[in-house]
């Protein structure tokens, strides 16, 4: 696919060597609508790394994120070791909670529920704590008497931003599905428009293209049980990493299959 102007440009002057590639988390939220569902989707604010641009709910791994899990799988669905795994999945959890508001959590003694409402004064005080870095999510989890429920994280693919970039990511793209009595709300700071949206209603927004191809990917998927058995099935473990080509003159990016 061909390239926008300014990342053209970049490419073209790109001499090397890559800068490291961060380890960040994102989560593609659903929820159901008439027969099919809608995904969650925010339009970053342009004071941000790719502002203006459409995407997920995500963000970088921190220190913290090193969380208790239920599934014990996770370093070979992911492709890192066991304690990277798991800082990858407290990162899609914590990162979920901070720009939505949406927490992937229940009740120690009630293993197979999540969190009701999350919108009272008292959970907004934790969230904006778990975002100033004053608060991890192990400690508010252990505080509340619950658990991650990491479960409901289902694993779907893992890119790699090009090598031309000044900022490259190593992101871990998941799938959730809206948990019920929450609301997703746009408290981060970090978005100018968030909405639920049907995945053919996303046809024109701007989006980098490892959103456009998940979002693809997804379409193929008719309901949400459908979503949940494709993603048994993804590989999250290895990197796509998006290859740069100028063609006729034009910069192409070349996006694996």
């Amino acid at each position: 696919m061909p390239l926008p102007p300014a990342m053209s440009q970049r490419a073209r002057e790109f001499t090397g060597p890559p800068v490291p590639a961060r380890p960040a988390a994102t989560v593609v939220l659903l929820r159901p609508h008439a027969d099919t569902f809608q995904v969650y989707v925010l339009r970053r604010a342009s004071t941000m790394v790719f502002g203006g641009l459409y995407a997920f709910p995500g963000g970088t791994v921190d220190p913290s994120d090193r969380p208790d899990t239920i599934r014990a799988d996770w370093p070979r669905r992911l492709g890192v070791p066991t304690e990277e795994a798991h800082a990858v999945v407290g990162a899609a959890a914590r990162e979920l909670f901070e720009e939505t508001g949406i927490l992937l959590a229940g009740p120690l003694a009630e293993p197979d529920h999540t969190a009701t409402a999350t919108d009272g004064v008292d959970w907004e005080t934790d969230r904006a704590a778990v975002q100033r870095r004053e608060l991890t999510m192990t400690e508010l989890l252990a505080r509340r008497g619950m658990r991650l429920r990491d479960d409901l994280l289902l694993p779907w693919a893992r890119w790699i931003t090009p090598d031309f970039e000044p900022k490259r990511f190593d992101t871990w793209f998941f799938v959730a599905l809206l948990p019920e009595s929450q609301t997703a709300r746009d408290v981060s700071g970090e978005a100018d428009r968030t909405a639920w949206i049907t995945i053919e209603d996303t046809a024109g927004l701007p989006m980098l293209p490892p959103t456009r191809r998940t979002l693809d990917q997804l379409a193929a998927c008719n309901t949400i049980p459908d979503v949940v058995a494709a993603s048994a099935h993804r590989d999250a473990a290895t990197p796509l990493n998006p290859r740069v080509e100028v063609k006729d003159g034009q910069v192409v990016l070349h996006i694996p299959s």
